[in-house]
């Protein structure tokens, strides 16, 4: 299973792992017909930023609102895990809502690309 991902949404994803370090970075992943166009990093509210996020509600909630009004649709999110794996974590499975979002996840200088299935994760290719 695939995915397409503009290379401005890969370079951005990875410099903001890098800038938020020792935190986990957040954001929003946007397209249309499946290709993320585009990464919105938001602040991360959970209180311990360095072992889990929380998007910005009202971020998430301006985002929607952008999509209804025909701009890019939310297709997923994006965080780091600073001291992980570019894979899922235990928490990340228990948070998910199993809706079919991707879910991107910077660790080590590279991203590993998920969709969250009411099964659980998938992994997919970019």
């Amino acid at each position: 299973m695939g995915i397409e991902v503009a290379s401005e949404v890969i370079d951005l994803i990875l410099a903001e792992a890098a800038a938020a370090h020792p935190h986990e970075c957040c954001g929003i992943l946007l397209g249309i017909d499946g290709r993320i166009e585009n990464a919105v990093p938001c602040a991360n509210v959970h209180p311990e930023p360095a072992r889990h996020f929380e998007i910005d509600p009202s971020a998430l909630i301006a985002a929607h609102k952008a999509a209804r009004a025909g701009g890019l649709q939310v297709l997923g999110y994006y965080h780091s895990h600073p001291t992980g794996y570019a894979e899922p974590s235990a928490t990340d499975r228990a948070m998910a809502a199993g809706d079919g979002r991707v879910w991107a996840i910077a660790a080590g200088g590279r991203i590993g690309w998920w969709r969250a299935c009411a099964d659980g994760f998938k992994p997919l290719c970019p």
